[in-house]
């Protein structure tokens, strides 16, 4: 039997596809006003927000690096409530008084999202997060949930960007860009 924390499929995205969320998501963050600035956070958050800051014009980008350091001796699920540690973080006087939108790729615990949401918060900044793919099925925050999504999945996600690297022991050389249906 397979671990209830492994997701029980993947989703292989097409830059088409990817188009589709960004689409998805315009019109949700333009009926929310103007942000002064964007939190991408590392390394998922780099092409979304790249697309998003383009499209909504926002110049301003800054990069929130986020690690959950693991808690040795106790176990995953301890792991998932360790304090985060900013590895890079925009100084608070940067935020203060700022209407910020935070990217990320995927909201699957929502650890990442609500650390850097809370910090922009305690710097003065009203923040609102954002995602391309949100998982409630991972969430560890209840109802919480990202202020704007572009779908809610319960699939891995692998995005166009991802696939030529290879990823947790897909080859890169996989053709066309995608899993052997076999």
């Amino acid at each position: 039997m397979e671990s209830p924390r492994k997701p029980l499929r993947q989703e292989w995205l097409t830059w088409a596809d990817v188009e589709k969320l960004v689409d998805v998501l315009l019109p949700q963050l333009r009926d929310a006003g103007r942000f002064d600035e964007m939190v991408m956070i590392t390394r998922g958050g780099i092409v979304p927000g790249g697309l998003l800051s383009e499209a909504l014009e926002i110049s301003s980008v800054l990069i929130a690096a986020v690690d959950f350091p693991h808690a040795v001796g106790h176990g995953d699920k301890a792991s998932l409530f360790v304090w985060p540690s900013f590895l890079q973080f925009p100084e608070d006087d940067l935020l203060a008084d700022k209407r910020i939108l935070i990217v990320d790729d995927v909201w699957g615990s929502g650890r990442t999202s609500t650390a850097v949401k809370s910090r922009c918060q305690s710097a003065g900044a009203t923040a609102f997060t954002c995602v391309f793919h949100f998982n409630p099925y991972r969430s560890l925050f209840g109802k919480a949930e990202p202020d704007f999504y572009g779908a809610i999945t319960d699939a891995y996600i692998i995005y166009p960007w991802e696939i030529d690297r290879g990823l947790h022991g897909i080859p890169a050389d996989v053709p066309g860009g995608q899993p052997d249906a076999n």
